[in-house]
């Protein structure tokens, strides 16, 4: 059953960008067609790499003029919350794994008026976002172990993908369901028909040489 009639939005992860072009790449992917630029923001601690902070996020703000994607991968995003929103970020994820059934950093993001996102690895029961219905305005489902860019997607995140949409449909929710790792054309529109509306792509698009028809590939749903 065909879940997601719409084309999936795509938001370009930058951490799979060529670095010693970063402007290029930017105008490149956006004029392809990209929606989102997702920043991958890592500590080195909640996983194991490093990548962006605020300074970072704030120069690739200047170069993108659409919805700017911040995934916080780390263990104290309380710390900086404020920081990356005055960097110019429009969404803000951060993890369950981290801030556990409290809102607080939910609805802290709201306040200070960017969109809120939840993400959950792929270990992660769904039901654990039950008690924060309501408070994140996008569900980030990794497909992926968090850490590294380029792994290849679960194929047990499929069935979770599914019960999120299905959850979704069931209450009348408003949250996009956004899903991050390993996605690529070979993978896009058969994980787009299981309910993702949002698809995070690094090598997906970067790592291809017509990024226009990377995104088109990727947009597509049959």
């Amino acid at each position: 059953m065909r879940m997601a009639a719409k084309s999936p939005l795509i938001s370009a992860s930058i951490i799979a960008a060529g670095f010693h072009q970063l402007e290029k790449e930017i105008s490149r992917v956006g004029a392809a067609g990209a929606d989102w630029l997702h920043v991958d923001v890592m500590d080195g601690h909640f996983v194991p790499n490093l990548t962006f902070g605020p300074m970072v996020t704030a120069a690739l703000n200047k170069l993108w003029k659409k919805t700017l994607d911040v995934h916080l991968m780390i263990s104290n995003p309380e710390k900086y919350l404020e920081a990356y929103r005055k960097s110019g970020a429009d969404i803000i994820s951060i993890h369950y794994e981290v801030i556990g059934p409290s809102p607080t950093l939910l609805d802290e993001i709201r306040r200070l008026g960017a969109k809120a996102g939840l993400a959950i690895n792929p270990s992660t029961p769904l039901d654990v976002v039950d008690s924060l219905l309501g408070h994140f305005d996008l569900l980030l489902i990794m497909s992926v172990v968090p850490g590294f860019a380029g792994q290849k997607f679960i194929p047990e995140v499929s069935s979770k993908i599914k019960e999120a949409a299905a959850l979704k449909k069931r209450l009348g929710a408003k949250f996009l369901i956004e899903v991050d790792g390993g996605i690529s054309k070979q993978n896009a529109a058969a994980v787009s028909r299981s309910g993702a509306e949002v698809l995070v792509a690094g090598k997906g698009i970067f790592g291809e040489r017509d990024y226009h028809a990377a995104v088109k590939r990727l947009k597509r749903v049959s």
